[in-house]
């Protein structure tokens, strides 16, 4: 999977992660989406080693209530497709 992934992950922008936010009802303050650029950027590897392990609650101190609710709702929602 990490062979599939690793190419768009080295060509992603931040323009793409906001887009993909937008169409999920997720509207990111200029933090948030740094925060999770830099995040996917350095840290994908572990996370897609063991997907089901990872956890957005130590993280939720950089998102606003209201968006950490929904991508933690977002990322529940695609571990059950694994």
């Amino acid at each position: 999977m990490l062979n599939i992934i690793e190419p768009y992950i080295k060509n992603i922008s931040k323009e793409d992660i906001n887009n993909f936010a937008l169409k999920n009802n997720i509207k990111l303050n200029n933090n948030e989406l740094e925060f999770i650029y830099n995040f996917i950027t350095t840290r994908y590897k572990e996370v897609l080693s063991n997907p089901n392990n990872f956890s957005l609650v130590k993280y939720k101190n950089n998102f606003s209530n209201e968006n950490f609710v929904k991508i933690n709702g977002l990322i529940n929602r695609y571990k059950m497709l694994l």
